[in-house]
């Protein structure tokens, strides 16, 4: 409760000093609103998996508060030599979610969201042989918006509070993991699912 407390008052007096120095108009939500959300992953060099993933997102508002939307990723990898035997893998995966804005300071505005989607992975490995994952994906979220523009905003996930994946490969057994991160809160300049926003 103590970090909750701490960031929001840090958020306050960062998003009031900020409307008095700049006089930058407030970003509002309203019926009919919409926004395009995402981010890009690359990783690549000569001691690391080389890494691409795109998740773009797409978002409804029904009201000030609550929003509605579909969500679509894909990536793809190539490894270094492993235990796994693993050469590359590609995979993709489409959603859907709501999020609901329950706290707005300034230009900061805090959501949080439930998701529901599916995975498919194709898993290439060094034999030549390939295996097929199909999965179900749900979370839980907590996050921030910060509009530096009234349509721009720059977008961190401050927890990730339940997550839960079900895999169904071709060749193995199944497998479910589920994750519950309660009073756990991600540092937001460190964090690497930024991404930026655009709302019309």
């Amino acid at each position: 409760m103590k970090k909750i407390i701490v960031v929001l008052v840090v958020l306050f007096a960062f998003s009031f000093a900020n409307a008095q120095d700049s006089g930058m108009p407030k970003a509002t939500f309203s019926k009919g609103n919409m926004w395009l959300e995402g981010g890009i992953t690359l990783t690549t060099g000569d001691s690391s998996d080389d890494y691409f993933a795109l998740t773009p997102k797409f978002g409804y508002f029904l009201d000030q508060k609550w929003a509605v939307g579909g969500d679509f990723n894909i990536s793809s990898a190539s490894y270094l030599p492993n235990s796994n035997n693993l050469d590359k893998s590609n995979s993709y995966g489409v959603g859907v979610f709501a999020r609901y804005y329950f706290l707005s300071l300034g230009n900061f505005k805090a959501y949080g969201e439930a998701g529901l989607g599916y995975n498919h992975t194709k898993l290439e490995y060094l034999d030549g042989s390939t295996n097929m994952n199909n999965g179900i994906k749900a979370n839980i979220d907590l996050g921030i918006n910060y509009f530096f523009t009234p349509k721009w905003a720059a977008t961190f996930t401050l927890a990730e509070v339940l997550s839960y994946n079900n895999a169904k490969p071709e060749n193995g057994a199944s497998s479910s993991d589920l994750v519950i991160n309660v009073n756990l809160f991600n540092n937001i300049f460190a964090q690497p699912k930024f991404g930026l926003l655009y709302k019309w």
